[in-house]
């Protein structure tokens, strides 16, 4: 082992305000990592160790170099690196704030056949368009580059791993050949995900820069996680998924919430605290995992929920999964208390406002009719076998979106009118959501005159994008005929006329992109890009392009 620790992963730049910074490592060894003369010492989970340095004294609208020391040593930028030195942007400087929102990333390799689309190649997952943006952002002056990048769900696919990860899985189980190599399983495992998903070089590049803001959705964790209170029975009758829950949130606190907490709600919360003076952080960590497996689907006291502030912008991220209440007849997307601290949030804000859900609220007629159809036939509108094929069609179809969870539904809906009619409405409202792999922007119309415009925007997939047959369902879904179909299937079990009656100003899109959302003096623009397959560039450098460009 050489006497000189290094990072295994990260720098990760999470939380930024004016003043202050959060940077998250992941190294070899038990050390001191240092960042702008701040330091923090690791916590060890499984043998894997983490640090989040708090970096403070900065000021407002600044642009500050940093390296990373570990003991005393430069780590970061890597030796021999010709990438643009890794920089700290405080808010509160002039110029638009730039959000860029996207979900849905399957890991692959950057090379052929991978970058291949999956309707010609197996393997093949598109150009992945964080890496095209990280590939860009390198030629650009910082101002340029975005402000934040809000991950909405499905940062990694735990339940359907790259070929590499499960060649590593595949070795890792010779002696438990009964256990799907599809799936991970264990702490471990997971972390390899993570590392992954991260470690390339310009996407390790771009999150050193850009601070970051996540939310898991199902696939983080399993397909169809908390969908229903009778998955959770099903679940429960398998013998490995307790272990493979726990573990599942356990790296999700580690990798992706602790950095979205700013550095006064880490100390309120405490469990960072607790892990640093822990005889056994693991075992630490693991009682907490093991307390939010036992609450799901039922009201419980940790959070995923969280808000940031960014200049006149706040945004508001729900938890759309573990957050849900799922007792049948009266299922919450997010229980009453969180609710309400939601709502407070909103109230209270400023200038623009931005919700990311990592499920989309507001969708095309049909798809939602389809939705409220579902929710009361698995609620029994056609007795229990009706019950029984609600619940089938509700797993096979993913019907597991806000208008699933229709007191939700009106829950958000009564709150997006409280704050469009207060005597000072948020300047923009915007709901920003992914999972359902593609993308469009619409206005939704169905709200009285008067107050600023709701808008839907949906980013997805930044690399996972439909094959051709599906995105003929979903083109069908969307259109007037779809909507007559689901119309008539709400009929059928007495379903309220609840449509949101959206007007799509840009897409369908179904390729690989990512969605800007620019904040300026003047109003929001959106901009949607996708970026370039392999099959359209011979060029070995990945592009994008704009598909959609719209003033909200």
């Amino acid at each position: 082992m050489s006497s000189v620790g290094r990072l295994v992963l990260g720098p990760l730049l999470r939380w930024v305000d004016a003043t202050t910074a959060t940077i998250w490592v992941e190294t070899d060894r038990a050390c001191r990592v240092d960042v702008l003369g701040c330091a923090a010492r690791t916590f060890e989970i499984s043998k894997h160790h983490y640090a989040l340095i708090v970096v403070d004294g900065l000021q407002p609208g600044s642009t500050t170099e940093y390296e990373v020391h570990i003991d005393g040593v430069a780590v970061w930028p890597e030796p021999g690196s010709d990438d643009p030195a890794s920089v700290i942007r405080t808010t509160g400087g002039d110029g638009p704030l730039k959000v860029l929102v996207g979900s849905c990333r399957a890991a692959a390799p950057h090379e052929p056949p991978y970058t291949h689309d999956l309707a010609f190649n197996p393997e093949g997952r598109g150009v992945d368009t964080l890496w095209a943006h990280a590939q860009r952002m390198k030629s650009q002056p910082a101002a340029d580059w975005p402000t934040v990048v809000v991950f909405a769900g499905d940062q990694i696919y735990a339940d359907d791993s790259s070929p590499k990860a499960r060649e590593r899985i595949a070795e890792q189980r010779s002696a438990s050949p009964d256990l799907d190599a599809t799936k991970v399983y264990d702490f471990e495992e997971y972390c390899w995900l993570y590392h992954e998903a991260w470690s390339a070089a310009p996407e390790r590049w771009l999150l050193s820069n850009v601070p970051s803001v996540m939310i898991f959705d199902d696939h983080d964790m399993v397909d169809d996680w908390n969908i229903s209170a009778a998955w959770i029975d099903d679940m429960h009758e398998v013998d490995t998924w307790e272990e493979r829950a726990v573990n599942g949130l356990m790296s999700y606190w580690i990798y992706q919430h602790l950095g979205n907490l700013s550095p006064q709600q880490i100390n309120e919360e405490g469990l960072l605290e607790q892990l640093l003076a822990a005889d056994d952080p693991t075992a630490t960590l693991r009682a907490w995992a093991q307390r939010c497996f036992a609450d799901s689907g039922k009201p419980h006291g940790y959070q995923f929920s969280h808000t940031r502030h960014i200049g006149d912008l706040t945004v508001i991220v729900i938890d759309c999964r573990q957050g849900r209440v799922l007792d049948e007849g009266r299922r919450l997307m997010v229980q009453r208390s969180e609710w309400e601290w939601i709502r407070t949030v909103a109230l209270a804000a400023t200038g623009d406002l931005l919700f990311v859900t990592s499920v989309p609220v507001f969708l095309a007629d049909g798809i939602h009719d389809l939705h409220v159809w579902n929710e009361r036939l698995a609620g029994g509108s056609w007795g229990r076998f009706g019950a029984r094929l609600g619940e089938r069609v509700r797993r096979a179809l993913d019907l597991e979106d806000w208008p699933a969870f229709p007191e939700s539904m009106e829950m958000f809906r009564t709150l997006l009118d409280q704050l469009r009619s207060q005597g000072q409405p948020p300047r923009s409202l915007v709901v920003a959501s992914g999972d359902i792999h593609f993308s469009y922007a619409s206005r939704v119309t169905s709200f009285a005159a008067g107050g600023p415009d709701v808008w839907q925007i949906v980013s997805s997939p930044i690399r996972n994008a439909l094959i051709p047959h599906e995105r003929g369902v979903m083109r069908f879904a969307i259109t007037r005929a779809g909507a007559v179909v689901g119309r008539l299937l709400r009929a059928t079990v007495r379903g309220p006329d609840s449509r949101p009656d959206l007007d799509v100003v840009a897409g369908p899109f179904f390729a690989n992109n990512m969605c800007e959302i620019a904040y300026r003096s003047d109003g929001v623009e959106v901009v949607f890009e996708q970026s370039r397959s392999a099959d359209d560039d011979e060029s070995d450098r990945p592009d994008i392009h704009v598909v959609g460009r719209l003033s909200i």
